[in-house]
């Protein structure tokens, strides 16, 4: 059943419920807390007591003690139309002239309320032909202290009563009827746009300033909505570097590949011409092989990306020798290429903790692009300084540098400034030294003037404190 339904139900049911339980509690809030005579209730005793007396005519006196003996707070007068009174229930008969009768019912009926007051009826009937009066008289305290009376001459007045009535009753549920159906409409927002969601259709924005609830739920989907639409951008822009990660791959693995078979099939048959032909041949397939062999090593490091793999652990590590030993190992490579190796290296050692294989790990992957893409500059320099909470390595070479609109986009996974290029790996160098410099609460800043310097800066916090 539909909460609309349900709500139109209550609604009927409520009001019917609340006219029963409105008759019911007045009756019974009437019986216990409105205890006494009404003029109905007089009226009601004066005609049983005229009855009786038409219906025997004798023993009129005996009727009213009986009528009395039941209502103990009632005394009954038989009087005839001169003033003449026959009986009494209070004691002796008192003839009563005008003046005295008309005391009796002076301010009548606002002496119903006043203490002390004595309330007097009468009623008049037949006997023989000869008319004759039943007074009733009783204090005021015997009468119910709540009475209300309504006298209509037409139906047509009455409807300027029950108007009042109905509108006071009505006006609740009216507000009731206006509130839900506004919330139930807001709710079916909600709910058809949570049916839309898909992740191949445009996303619902739902517009509600409401500090409510429902309000509440409609900012808990929008930002819901918000983050799908985010992740579903992030995955499709992740699907198209992955396939053209595989694609580069392909490429950068078919050639050095055929490179090594063509090689390695020339020295299986004996085609070279000399030993000199032959280490040749047999050096071109081992670069081959270790181009290959750092593919894989970049495809794993992929993997343990995706896996969150690099964890760190931190240690006091000599920075300054880290640095040299790296050093000496490209300067073996470089010897005889024509490079201008720029060094400034402090001889006081720097402490700091660091997790020393990944940041070996980072400085590395910064040389080798640096090596790679900034080789016709022939210029590599590194630079270590110790600032007073800081201590930066820096990392420049002279090549044709890298654009503006590239350098916000570097340390993205699989991006590569050279897109149409092969053999220059598969985009991911930079993005783990992103990481690594991250895990280290660390930062790291490019700028590039083609062919003058491209820097790459890391500032690492010296203090420990600064690394929990």
């Amino acid at each position: 059943m539909k909460n609309q339904t349900k709500m139109w139900l209550l609604i009927i049911i409520s009001i019917f419920s609340s006219l029963i339980i409105f008759i019911a509690a007045s009756f019974i809030m009437g019986d216990f807390g409105n205890k006494g005579y009404d003029i109905g209730d007089l009226k009601t005793i004066s005609n049983e007591v005229l009855t009786t007396i038409d219906q025997q005519e004798k023993g009129i006196s005996s009727i009213l003690d009986a009528a009395h003996a039941e209502h103990p707070a009632v005394h009954f007068e038989w009087i005839q139309a001169d003033g003449t009174a026959i009986y009494n229930t209070a004691g002796t008969p008192q003839n009563y002239d005008f003046q005295q009768l008309a005391d009796h019912f002076l301010s009548i009926p606002y002496n119903l309320w006043t203490e002390g007051e004595t309330i007097s009826l009468v009623y008049k009937t037949h006997l023989q032909q000869q008319p004759y009066y039943l007074l009733m008289k009783l204090p005021s305290t015997a009468m119910q202290p709540g009475q209300v009376y309504f006298f209509l001459r037409t139906t047509k007045v009455l409807l300027t009563l029950l108007l009042p009535l109905i509108i006071a009753f009505m006006v609740p549920y009216l507000l009731a009827i206006w509130f839900f159906s506004r919330m139930n409409r807001r709710i079916h927002k909600l709910n058809h746009a949570l049916t839309q969601v898909n992740l191949q259709k445009d996303i619902i924005v739902l517009q509600d300033t409401s500090k409510d609830e429902i309000g509440q739920l409609t900012q808990h989907y929008n930002s819901m909505v918000e983050r799908i639409q985010s992740q579903v951008i992030e995955i499709e822009q992740f699907d198209n570097k992955r396939k053209q990660l595989l694609s580069n791959l392909s490429h950068d693995l078919r050639t050095p590949l055929t490179m090594i078979l063509g090689y390695a099939e020339t020295i299986r048959n004996g085609l070279y011409k000399d030993d000199r032909e032959l280490q040749s041949s047999a050096k071109i397939i081992l670069q081959r092989s270790r181009y290959m062999d750092k593919l894989l090593d970049q495809l794993l490091d992929i993997t343990r990306q995706n896996t969150h793999a690099l964890t760190l652990q931190l240690a006091p590590h000599n920075i300054s020798e880290m640095l040299r030993k790296i050093l000496a190992d490209y300067l073996l490579f470089l010897d005889g290429q024509d490079y201008i190796v720029d060094v400034h290296i402090e001889d006081t050692d720097i402490m700091i903790h660091i997790d020393v294989a990944l940041m070996e790990r980072a400085i590395r992957n910064i040389i080798d692009n640096a090596l790679r893409y900034g080789k016709e500059g022939h210029y590599l320099g590194i630079i270590l300084k110790e600032q007073q909470n800081d201590v930066w390595i820096t990392i420049k070479d002279k090549g044709p540098g890298i654009a503006s609109a590239e350098q916000e986009r570097i340390f993205e996974r699989f991006y590569r400034v050279h897109q149409g290029r092969q053999g220059d790996g598969l985009g991911i160098g930079l993005s783990i030294v992103q990481e690594i410099v991250d895990l280290h609460q660390a930062s790291i800043h490019v700028t590039s003037v083609p062919y003058e310097e491209t820097l790459f800066q890391i500032r690492l916090p010296k203090k420990e404190d600064e690394l929990n």
